[in-house]
């Protein structure tokens, strides 16, 4: 053996007060930057929904940096919902399209909404179907949006269904869009609680139960219930609202 083999097949040596960066630490590093970064824009108004709210610009920005996204970015694409950071439609499409997976729109209307899919490589399309009845089965249209822009709404549930449907591990700890995030719990069913009468509860009667929903409702419960419009606002050029070319079946 050379003396060059020899010194190409010797271990690198690791000095004793230099140690080797867990991803943990690599990952609270980029936290403090990133609670500077915070600190520098919660005061502006490009914080928006977040200004004055250090802490959750903080959170906001290191849920989108994991999946790539950058500090201003993940502002404009994430919510925060009952605690939990949700990214909206027209974000899980490009997250999930970035990757190299196809997200098409098939049909949208106001009363129904079809879109298809496909994994990167894959030749099979997948396709997820929205309507009325569909929203009116999980008691989704007295929700204000649903009166607002049903055209939005459809085209919002179906994105979230489909990008979990053919990428669910492009999206890590974020599978629902925030428009989904209405009406339950920890993506757990919640259905409405009907008081109890005297007669109830004294006579012999059972107690009654609230019947179960027709479908499993993936969501959490939004706080705030004014009027602002989360995305795919009317105008916007974000997503079209006919069908993509080449769009069939």
């Amino acid at each position: 053996m050379t003396e060059l083999a020899t010194r190409e097949a010797a271990p690198v040596a690791v000095p004793a007060n230099q140690t080797v960066d867990s991803s943990l630490e690599k990952w609270a590093r980029e936290a403090a930057a990133i609670s500077g970064i915070a600190q520098a824009i919660a005061s502006t108004t490009l914080a928006g929904a977040y200004r004055g709210k250090r802490d959750e610009i903080v959170a906001v920005i290191l849920a989108g940096h994991e999946l790539g996204l950058q500090p201003m970015t993940s502002l404009k694409s994430i919510d925060v919902i009952q605690g939990q950071p949700a990214l909206r439609a027209h974000a899980m499409r490009g997250i999930v399209q970035a990757q190299g997976h196809e997200v098409e729109l098939v049909e949208s209307t106001d009363t129904y909404c079809k879109m298809r899919g496909r994994r990167r490589g894959a030749e099979a399309w997948q396709y997820t179907e929205w309507d009325i009845p569909r929203a009116q089965r999980l008691g989704l249209l007295g929700k204000d949006q649903w009166k607002k822009q049903p055209k939005t709404m459809l085209v919002a549930r179906a994105t979230g269904e489909l990008c979990r449907l053919i990428a669910s591990d492009a999206l890590h700890g974020m599978p629902y869009v925030a428009e989904e995030l209405e009406g339950t719990v920890h993506a757990e069913v919640v259905p409405p609680q009907a008081p109890l009468s005297i007669a109830a509860v004294t006579g012999p009667a059972t107690l009654p139960v609230a019947p179960a929903p027709a479908e499993a409702e993936y969501a959490v419960t939004r706080e705030d219930t004014d009027d602002t419009v989360w995305e795919d606002v009317e105008g916007s050029t974000d997503w079209p609202e006919t069908a993509q070319p080449g769009g069939g079946e």
